[in-house]
Order: structure tokens, then C-alpha cells, then sequence
């Protein structure tokens, strides 16, 4: 009996019921079989060695996919841990799943990894991919999978089985003489890895918590080709040259501290670049119409529990007690927000209403994620509440959507727009979701912008557009988020005065453009490799005159430049030219200012800028004007 298989295109092909995915990829193109990691039949993504057995519509995936470079890591994770077993017997092995650009697999050893044991364990792996051993999938009763595990000492393993529903199916991989416990999809074979690299050790604990055993995990990438590891690797060099850990430290712009894990302390220069760019944000809301306003970081337990977050997100909260009460500290500005709307009577005229604010929030964050700006337990959302009628929902979408790109655009960002719907712990019924998806769906095609369903992962209150924009090296970081909540007016008792004299609810917008200050400004500091924009530099220039002589005349224009508003520094130390130029450098000045005997007859300046080199002379006047031109238009490289 023959099946029908529809491809992605809409044609359509005959193969005898049972046919292998993969000899039907081999019949439609060789080139195409190679290429192929993973299949989706019907929607569900399967192995290529899956039989089809009923009329399917099949979608052939290749390493450019996103869904096919997980399966892709996720193998290479097991080639991994074959590895290890084969060098460390004793291992006890936990989980290995794929992650953004690489994947890793967390081991229970008596002795720690060493460099020389990741060396040892990538030769191993390459012996394996070398073989080309087959993944084959075979599904297993619950207590045969319980009794394998037990058997081989895995007791990971025999956890996780216990902890699956009754229900599950439960798969077992086997590639050459490794089984691991696995619910695939995989790459056909090991061979399909054709270059691998192990990158680092770390830490972790068993299913992330501090009460379980600590584990060793071992991170790793891999490709189809070397050409595109060797790629890939040349941009973590380049990411770690730009570590804005090592650069805050570096230009002294913040620092970490054990006394405080996780709290950032903001430095001079630091504060500088942090309130220009408040001071830009505050400039920008006005102009679109947002009042600014400031809540309390303290908050009643009751007030939590009316907004939810005491049931959703009570894990990733402080808590304190004041004259016998709960108080927590808010780890989102919600709340606060809805107190502030409730303190007067508002009509149908007042909205939409605009307000903003920079709102300081805590959250309970496990110390093995904070890194850096980027994963804090206390930083600043630059947060806003829009309330609305309903008949207002599209165009204060769109001029969130605008709003956004003004930013982004200013600091030479693109970015992409992603759709969250429902979570697993929403509140509110499936019609409300329904209505408040569409509606953002709706404000997203109407804006021209091109979206992507991220399935699952909305607020517990609402869906969200999130808008995850891309760095100078490819990175994504997701930033901006709109998120459209028919909830909280209800659970706050929101209302306005309709034109017909009744009370009625607003609709309301959460949204931040920047996410978190912090976050933000290390973005920012990796973005441009410490070298801010003009604009947003701590120092804007520096006079480096070239003898003693020549301070005088150095001092002269630093005062003349600092008159004009530009930010200023003179190195006056007893150093040779060319070094104070590179110490300028490293500082990441914008421009350098070298004054000689020449400059001093000629009441010139002879002008460096960073990354280009040498300007030329300048008349100071003709200096100041460009500079000032190129702050005030925010300008960037």
C-alpha cells in the first residue's frame, strides 16, 4: 500500500507505506540528504530513520534551522558523554540538552575535570564520530527503563524515569556500545558531527537547586563544518575581548562585590554614561506624551496576592516584615501602578494614559546565574503602564512598536519582534488570551513589522510582543517587551467613566523599551567594545600635550572645550607622546588632542580619534563645532 507525502512546496509524492524519511529526503534530492539533520512529520518533530506509515505532510530540516541545530548539539551532548563513560567509568550521568549555540551534560565524578581531561574527552569523541555509530531509538516499558538504570548505576537516570507521568512513552538511545535515556530526536548518526569543540567546566547543581548534589558540567559547541566552528570561535574571542565585566573593571565604569553578589556598584564614570542615558529616555517619553512617576520598592503581601505574583513568582522575591506585617520588596512595578491609577476618578478623556517609570525592582536570583549587568538580583526597569479603551489598543501598540525602533535605531541595533502567547500558569480564561493575542497580532502586521510565535511563553497575566535585538557580533538579547493585559484592571477594580455616564474598564499596556538600566548599559559596553558613542562617552576628549611646556596651553582648551559642554580630561603626567596615546586608547576616548610647538604657535589642536587615527590639525573652533555637531546628533560608528 503507498502513502501520500506532501512537502513544504505543496507537491506531493507516492511511497510504499513504511518508507524511511530519510530514503524519501534521498529520492528527492542527494544534496538534500546530506544536508538533512531532522524531519517534521505532521508537525512533530521526528527522527530521520522514522517510518511513515499514513498520508503526512513532511518538512525536511537542515543545519540553517533553528530546531535542527538543537538536535544537532543535543546528539553531539550524547557523543559527549559516550566519551566520558568510555575514560571515566564511575561517571553517573545527569542531563545533556542543547542551548544557544552549543549544548552541555552534567556528570556526577568523585575527581574534578581538568584541561587535560577535556582534551582527552574531545579525542575520544572524535574516535566516535570517526566510527559512525548509528542513534537508534527504541521504546521502553517504565520498569524495564527503571531496572536498565539501576543496573548500570545511573541513578540520575532512574529519577527522572520516577518523576514522568505514568503515561509517558519512554525512549532510550542507543549509539554504538552508549544507552542513554533520551526522548530524541537525534541525527542519524555520529558521523553527521563533523567538528566539535569542548569550551569550558562549571559547576551545577542538580536540577538547580542548592539542596542537591553538585554536578560537573562540561560546555561544548559543534558544526557541520570546521570552517563554521572556526568561525564561530573567532567570535567568542572577539566576545571575550568585549566581556563588559572586564571592561567595566577596565574603564572604570562598575564593579562586583562579594559583600553585595549581585547588586552592581556604579562607578563616576560609570553614572555618567548610565544618566545620559535616562536623561535621553526621560526626553524621549516626553515628547511622546508619557507622565513620569516614581512607587515604592516596599509593597503589602496583600497587595501581591491581589496581583497574582504571590502564587506565579513568589520564588524570585524578597520578603520583610514591618510593625508585625508581610511586606515584600517588587520584583515588577505593576502593582504600584494600579494604586497610582486609582487615586482619582478617570474618564473616557483621560485616556489613553501614558505613564512611565524607572522603577528600581528586586528578584531572587540563584547565584550561579548572575553575571555581570546582565543577571542582577536588583536593577531599574524602564517600565510604563498604558491604559486605554479598547478602540485604542492598535495605535498605542504601534506607537510602542515606533517608540522602540527609535532607540534601538539610535544605537545602530536590528532587532526582531517575537509573539509569546499563553503559558502553562496563566490566570484568566482561554477567551480573554484569545482576544488579547489577536490584538497584538493584529498591531504587529498593522505596523509592517514581520513576527515570529514564540509558543508558551507569555507573561501569567497576558501575552507579550518581545523584541530581541541583535549586537555588532550576532548576539540576540531580548529587551523590549509589550505586553497587552485585560487582567489587572480587572483583579484592581480598574474603571473610567464611559461618554454614557457608567462606569467601565480600561485595557492595559506593560511595556519597557530598554528592559533593565543595567542589562542595558552591558549590552551596550559589549556592543561598542567600551568605545561609546561620542555622545555617551564618560570622557569625550583628552589634551595630551607633549612636554611640560606645554600644560599651559593644554588647560586653556580643556577649560574652552568644558565651556562648550564637552567633557574633559588633560594627562599631564611626565610620559612620552606615543604612550599617552595608547593609554588614551585603552581608556577609549573618543578623540585625543596632541598639542606641541606647533599647535601652541598656531592656536591649533592636532586631533587622534579612537579607531581611526590621526585627523589632522585643527583650529580649536572648527574642533569644538564638529564634536559639538556629532554629540548633539547622537551620532555613532
Amino acid at each position: 500500500m503507498d502513502v501520500k507525502v506532501v512537502l513544504k512546496d505543496g507537491s506531493e509524492r507516492m511511497y510504499p507505506q513504511g518508507t524511511r524519511i530519510m530514503d524519501i529526503v534521498s529520492d528527492i534530492s542527494k544534496r538534500l540528504a546530506k544536508e538533512a539533520v531532522v524531519a517534521r512529520l505532521n508537525g512533530r518533530l521526528v527522527d530521520l530513520f522514522t517510518p511513515v506509515e499514513e498520508d503526512s505532510e513532511l518538512e525536511v530540516i537542515t543545519f540553517d534551522m533553528s530546531e535542527a541545530q538543537e538536535v544537532f548539539r543535543h546528539s553531539t551532548s550524547h557523543i559527549m558523554a559516550q566519551a566520558v563513560m568510555r575514560l571515566f567509568p564511575g561517571a553517573k550521568l545527569a542531563i545533556g540538552p542543547s542551548i544557544k549555540d552549543g549544548f552541555y551534560y552534567d556528570f556526577d565524578m568523585d575527581t574534578t575535570f581538568s584541561p587535560e581531561d577535556l582534551q582527552a574527552i574531545e579525542k575520544e569523541m572524535e574516535k566516535i564520530i570517526k566510527a559512525d555509530y548509528e542513534f537508534s531509538r527504541k521504546e521502553v516499558p517504565r520498569e524495564e527503563a527503571i531496572e536498565y538504570f539501576k543496573e548500570t548505576n545511573q541513578p540520575y537516570k532512574v529519577e527522572l524515569i520516577e518523576d514522568l507521568p505514568e503515561e509517558s512513552t519512554i525512549s532510550m538511545y542507543k549509539q554504538g556500545e552508549f544507552v542513554d535515556l533520551c526522548a530524541g530526536p537525534h541525527v542519524p548518526s555520529t558521523g553527521k558531527i563533523k567538528a566539535v569543540k569542548l569550551l569550558s567546566t562549571a559547576g551545577a547543581y542538580w536540577r538547580g537547586s542548592e539542596r542537591n548534589p553538585m554536578l560537573q558540567r562540561i560546555y561544548g559547541t559543534s558544526f557541520p563544518k570546521k570552517s563554521l566552528l572556526d568561525e564561530y570561535l573567532k567570535r567568542m574571542e572577539e566576545a571575550r575581548k568585549r566581556d563588559h565585566r572586564k571592561l567595566g573593571v577596565q574603564l572604570d565604569l562598575f564593579s562586583m562585590h562579594d559583600e553585595a553578589p549581585g547588586f552592581p556598584f556604579f562607578h563616576n564614570k560609570g553614572m555618567i554614561v548610565r544618566n545620559l542615558l535616562e536623561d535621553f529616555w526621560r526626553e524621549e517619553h516626553k515628547k511622546w506624551g508619557y507622565e513620569e512617576v516614581k512607587t515604592p520598592i516596599v509593597l503589602r503581601r496583600e497587595l501581591w496576592e491581589q496581583s497574582g505574583h504571590w502564587d506565579h513568582y513568589k520564588e524570585n522575591m524578597y520578603f520583610t516584615k514591618l510593625d508585625d506585617a508581610d511586606f515584600a520588596l517588587k520584583p515588577m512595578n505593576c502593582p504600584g501602578g494600579m494604586i497610582l491609577y486609582k487615586t482619582k476618578q478617570r474618564s473616557y478623556r483621560d485616556l489613553p494614559l501614558r505613564v512611565c517609570e524607572l522603577g528600581l525592582v528586586h528578584r531572587h536570583e540563584l547565584s550561579g546565574v548572575l553575571h555581570g549587568l546582565m543577571r542582577v538580583r536588583a536593577f531599574t526597569q524602564d517600565d510604563a503602564h498604558l491604559y486605554m479603551l479598547p478602540s485604542q489598543i492598535k495605535d498605542e501598540i504601534i506607537g510602542v512598536m515606533d517608540l522602540i525602533d527609535r532607540f534601538y535605531s539610535l544605537f545602530g541595533f536590528e532587532y526582531h519582534v517575537e509573539l509569546s502567547t499563553k503559558p502553562e500558569n496563566a490566570m484568566g480564561s482561554d477567551e480573554v488570551w484569545e482576544k488579547a493575542t489577536d490584538a497584538l497580532r493584529e498591531a504587529a502586521e498593522a505596523s509592517g513589522r514581520d513576527y515570529v510565535i514564540n509558543e508558551g511563553d507569555g507573561a501569567f497575566y497576558g501575552p507579550k510582543l518581545d523584541f530581541h535585538l541583535k549586537d555588532c557580533l550576532g548576539r540576540t538579547w531580548q529587551c523590549g517587551t509589550i505586553q497587552l493585559d485585560m487582567l489587572m484592571p480587572e483583579l484592581f477594580d480598574l474603571t473610567y467613566i464611559g461618554p454614557d455616564g457608567e462606569k467601565h474598564r480600561p485595557v492595559m499596556l506593560h511595556r519597557t523599551v530598554l528592559g533593565s538600566i543595567e542589562r542595558f548599559i552591558g549590552i551596550l559596553i559589549e556592543h561598542f567594545a567600551g568605545a561609546f558613542p561620542t555622545w555617551l562617552a564618560p570622557v569625550q576628549a583628552i589634551v595630551l600635550p607633549i612636554a611640560e611646556r606645554h600644560l599651559e596651553y593644554a588647560d586653556s582648551i580643556k577649560r574652552t572645550l568644558e565651556d562648550n559642554g564637552i567633557r574633559m580630561e588633560v594627562d599631564s603626567r611626565n610620559e612620552k607622546i606615543g604612550y599617552k596615546i595608547r593609554e588614551a586608547e585603552m581608556q577609549k576616548i573618543p578623540y585625543m588632542l596632541v598639542v606641541g610647538d606647533n599647535e601652541v604657535e598656531n592656536h591649533t589642536v592636532s586631533v587622534r580619534k579612537q579607531k581611526e587615527g590621526d585627523q589632522g590639525s585643527f583650529v580649536l573652533e572648527d574642533f569644538i563645532s564638529g564634536i559639538k555637531k556629532e554629540i548633539n546628533d547622537k551620532a555613532y560608528n
